[in-house]
């Protein structure tokens, strides 16, 4: 864990001291877009708020958690592409709570000698952090606890375990939108600026084109429960591309779900899951024992894009 987020050794006295200490920087009084995702995505790790906000979500949009689970599917789509063609470095921004397949996770199923960095300003995802340095012995993980918004703090902290000489891949999935145009452009293009030629980027974002009213709805939902949406276009998405000289990768912006899609069981639990049992709850908790191949156009509100740096 790098010196951003330094974590004493699990169970020792310090250890639960730092743990207190995070907690109390938590507001559990207000929805976070972290938790409210993790509610989408069958975790525990989130309050009445989240589920709360979440809830408001899916009634404004039945079929919504198709969006969220999809655009998880995306990257994990992604990060495997990019290992498979060689990449060995990942830089994960906005990496959110722990799921059951983290990038360290997939990639290094495929390369054991991977090398990822996560970085996030939440301090729920840091006292759950320690899911995400679980790297196997040939490879490493790290932890910097940072905000998208200084990326120079980011490339600092992340040189201490990427090489970037090298390439690397820059995971931006579902965290741009929470940040207006005046600033995220640039901060992208510090970011990329900074990577070796071979690098690639990973990037979703909330659209204001794909299922507009639905959308709408939702991103409503979301400011009422203290946090904004920034959605982009098609062309606002692909700005993020071509404003920083990148080859985009087939099949280019489009819906998360889209790009290079597969038949895929995302979530366990929406294996053969007991009827009986799904009936038992309320329509939030449902959704998770649901599968997503069932997916259209109407269904999905995130573009996602994956480009080079020649």
């Amino acid at each position: 864990m790098s010196a951003d987020a330094t974590a004493p050794a699990p169970g020792s006295l310090d250890a639960t001291a730092a743990t207190a200490e995070l907690r109390k920087r938590i507001d559990t009084t207000k929805a976070h877009p972290a938790r409210v995702y993790d509610v989408f995505l069958g975790g525990k790790d989130n309050y009445p708020a989240d589920r709360e906000a979440a809830a408001m979500a899916l009634a404004a949009n039945p079929r919504g958690y198709l969006t969220v689970r999809h655009n998880r599917d995306f990257m994990r789509r992604a990060v495997t592409l990019a290992a498979e063609n060689g990449t060995r470095q990942f830089l994960d921004v906005g990496t959110g709570l722990p799921t059951q397949q983290n990038v360290h996770q997939i990639v290094q199923a495929i390369a054991p000698d991977s090398r990822v960095v996560y970085v996030d300003n939440d301090p729920v995802v840091l006292v759950h952090a320690q899911a995400l340095l679980t790297s196997g012995p040939q490879g490493s993980t790290d932890y910097i606890e940072a905000d998208l918004r200084d990326p120079a703090r980011i490339l600092e902290a992340a040189r201490r375990t990427l090489d970037f000489d090298r390439p690397i891949t820059l995971v931006l999935a579902a965290v741009l939108h929470f940040i207006e145009d005046d600033e995220a452009y640039p901060i992208v293009r510090q970011l990329i600026d900074a990577l070796p030629p071979g690098s690639h980027l990973v990037l979703s974002n909330v659209s204001s084109d794909l299922n507009p009213e639905q959308v709408g709805q939702v991103t409503k939902a979301f400011k009422e429960r203290g946090f904004a949406m920034v959605r982009r276009s098609r062309a606002q998405v692909e700005r993020f591309v071509t404003d920083n000289g990148l080859d985009m990768l087939d099949p280019g912006v489009v819906p998360v779900h889209r790009w290079r899609p597969e038949q895929v069981t995302d979530l366990p639990e929406a294996t053969n899951p007991d009827q009986d049992f799904v009936a038992s709850l309320d329509e939030l908790d449902r959704t998770r024992y649901r599968g997503i191949n069932d997916v259209t156009d109407a269904d999905v509100s995130v573009y996602g894009v994956m480009a080079r740096k020649p």
